[in-house]
């Protein structure tokens, strides 16, 4: 699956929310986080874009108008930082629905 991962000026959000409602883009999987919270900058916000090849590429060009894609050797690191935070959710959902 491709991704892409965008960082994105908290003033343009409104733009942000208009991108991710394009068609192709609405049908990927995306996933919002403070740039804070995730060590980076705070005023920005980090997208995530997880899906085909054709979706991501779409992505990139609406998203690329609204703010920064990061690169490579950053995105990998931010991306790893999401699939953490993603893995740490379902363990706790995990506890919260096991039986003893």
């Amino acid at each position: 699956m491709a991704w892409t991962i965008f960082s994105v000026p908290s003033s343009k959000r409104a733009e942000l929310d208009v991108a991710l409602k394009d068609d192709l883009v609405s049908r990927q999987s995306h996933t919002l986080r403070d740039a804070a919270a995730m060590g980076g900058p705070s005023d920005q916000t980090y997208i995530l874009i997880d899906g085909s090849t054709e979706g991501v590429a779409r992505a990139n060009e609406l998203l690329g108008k609204v703010g920064t894609s990061l690169p490579p050797a950053e995105g990998a690191i931010v991306h790893q930082r999401f699939r953490d935070d993603e893995d740490a959710a379902s363990a706790g959902m995990g506890l919260f629905f096991t039986e003893e």
